[in-house]
């Protein structure tokens, strides 16, 4: 339970290797590339359609955005908070780290790697989907056995659109965070654009028909159904990881995870009555709801336009939650926890080595599994770390009252709390597999962390890695 003090992860920061190199824009840029993407444009439709064995909610899934949303709000403040405290590496592992203790860190850091793997496969998918729906439009049909994977039931055997896609971002992000900043800033405002030209285009071909019923399977599917988006709503915890990498993190972190939040909730309400409203839900495509929306209503043309920048636009989720990934990994193992192997940097100071094995680790996710699979496995997990951060900052911000914070969260306990009930309520939505799932992969990190981690700990003054500091630094 030994707990890591600010002071060491300040002067940690300065030798860090990262480049500071992303202002405030940048960092929004990230925090929105994260939350916007296969939310709107593949798991709306999934969730308002339905699924092999879940029920569609219909135009019900507005509220299940609105759900999902109000939750991770409340979490979004208390990881203001942290990230304009402690602008490191690491989010949400570093915040448990410090305000609970080594073990919590290492549970919500073990719980990331695997989080964030998996919601880079899932985006993939839904890449997948949407190129499948643009060739389709051009008169080119791929064949089943590599767009689709054998759980999905069509005869599929592998999603090699998927595998390519996850490869292809690996090797963007390995350029370095200047170079992905500046990507990430100009796809953004790509995305952004292009959904507000549906809404704007979309408007015109709403028959109000098709809001009736308004929530055809009853209250407890919108809620199972927000369990699912949240997928969607969090992309700010991802970029918190890069907060290293800022120029002025403790003044600009804050300020980019709420602007972030806002921004996209804003897009998501008027994109979900948008998409429910052009077409009846039962005959929303669920991997690419808004090329069908508009193939429907005799737009073919601009279905195709859609699926072209919706696959640029969902990159974008890719290369943020792939750069939070690398960065928790890194932060782990400069702590010790995992090897210090890991967290080598190269000359555009960034980690080589773990951003390739993450990178190849999605695509052989994304290649097997089924999107609904994959995207519940990140949400459980994200819906976990949610429950560490809102519980960290109540229990900091009683036991150090008098530490710098650049942002503090209002309504304390309130708001953080009610994150943690919210996150939980979320969490029990949820299938009983993708639990199993979670406590297999959790039992396994903690099999490495009291073999491994606990002795390596830079916090355990017996470990080798502690031995090689500075007497200085030990003390």
């Amino acid at each position: 339970m030994r707990k890591k003090p600010i002071d060491d992860i300040e002067e940690e920061s300065k030798h860090s290797g990262l480049f500071k190199s992303l202002g405030l824009w940048q960092l929004t840029a990230i925090g929105v590339g994260g939350i916007i993407g296969v939310g709107i444009f593949s798991l709306a439709g999934l969730v308002a359609h339905g699924s092999v064995d879940t029920p569609g909610v219909g135009p019900a899934v507005l509220i299940s955005f609105l759900v999902a949303g109000l939750a991770s709000a409340a979490a979004a403040l208390s990881y203001a908070e942290f990230a304009g405290m402690i602008p490191r590496a690491g989010s949400a592992y570093t915040y448990g780290y410090v305000a609970l203790g080594e073990v919590i860190g290492w549970f919500i850091g073990w719980d990331l790697l695997l989080e964030y793997i998996a919601i880079v496969a899932v985006v993939a998918i839904g890449i997948s989907g949407y190129f499948d729906a643009f060739l389709a439009g051009i008169g080119i049909h791929m064949p089943t056995w590599m767009t689709s994977t054998v759980d999905e039931g069509k005869g599929g055997v592998i999603n090699l659109p998927a595998i390519l896609v996850c490869l292809l971002v690996t090797w963007i992000l390995s350029r370095g965070t200047k170079a992905f900043g500046r990507f990430e800033l100009v796809a953004v405002a790509i995305k952004v654009v292009l959904i507000l030209f549906i809404i704007g285009l979309g408007i015109f071909y709403i028959n109000t028909n098709n809001y009736n019923p308004f929530m055809p399977s009853g209250f407890g599917p919108v809620l199972a159904g927000s369990a699912t988006v949240f997928f969607a709503v969090f992309g700010y915890d991802a970029m918190s990881t890069a907060a290293e990498e800022a120029k002025d993190g403790k003044k600009h972190m804050p300020k980019a995870i709420v602007l972030s939040l806002v921004i996209a909730m804003l897009l998501y309400v008027a994109a979900t009555l948008v998409l429910t409203g052009m077409q009846n839900y039962k005959d929303i495509n669920p991997t690419a709801g808004f090329a069908s929306a508009f193939t429907g209503v005799g737009l073919p043309v601009i279905a195709t336009i859609i699926s072209v920048f919706a696959v640029l636009s969902i990159l974008t989720v890719m290369l943020t939650f792939l750069l939070g990934v690398t960065r928790v990994w890194f932060s782990m193992s400069r702590d010790g926890l995992l090897p210090g192997w890991f967290a080598g940097t190269d000359k555009h100071g960034t980690p080589q080595r773990v951003t390739w094995i993450a990178g190849i680790a999605s695509a052989l996710l994304a290649g097997v599994f089924p999107i609904k699979a994959v995207a519940d496995l990140t949400n459980i997990g994200i819906l976990a770390a949610f429950v560490v951060v809102c519980l960290s900052v109540i229990i900091f911000r009683y036991k150090k009252p008098n530490a710098p914070r650049t942002f503090r969260l209002p309504f304390m306990p309130v708001v953080p709390a009610f994150g943690m009930l919210a996150s939980g309520f979320l969490m029990l939505q949820l299938h009983w597999e993708t639990w199993l799932r979670f406590v297999v992969w959790l039992v396994i990190g903690l099999v490495i962390y009291f073999s491994y981690g606990r002795k390596h700990s830079l916090m355990n003054p017996d470990s080798p890695r502690h031995q090689e500091l500075s007497p200085e630094k030990q003390l």
